[in-house]
């Protein structure tokens, strides 16, 4: 998923390393362990049904180079600060 010309793109999809560990969510981007403030809600309409969401999280400094990653491939469906998110049923984060 990653590219020589996006090295903030998280290795993998879903990449809230922190949750569950009782540490605040960390940003998705590669390398980044800002704390997470936005929610990008994103899916892959050749893998996923029209529903479902899947989430990457974002600090202020990586949710515009995220959110552009994901919307010129169509994929990036919501951005919603991390603090108002309401996981949809049958969504996901890792």
């Amino acid at each position: 998923m990653n590219s020589p010309d996006s090295p903030d793109v998280p290795d993998a999809p879903d990449a809230a390393r922190s949750e569950g560990s009782g540490e605040a969510p960390a940003c998705s981007a590669k390398g980044c362990r800002d704390a997470a403030v936005w929610v990008l809600a994103w899916n892959n309409p050749k893998l996923h049904t029209p529903e479902r969401r899947k989430t990457w999280l974002a600090c202020e400094e990586h949710r515009e180079h995220l959110s552009r990653f994901l919307g010129v491939r169509g994929f990036l469906k919501d951005v919603v600060k991390l603090d108002e998110w309401v996981q949809p049923e049958g969504s996901e984060r890792r």
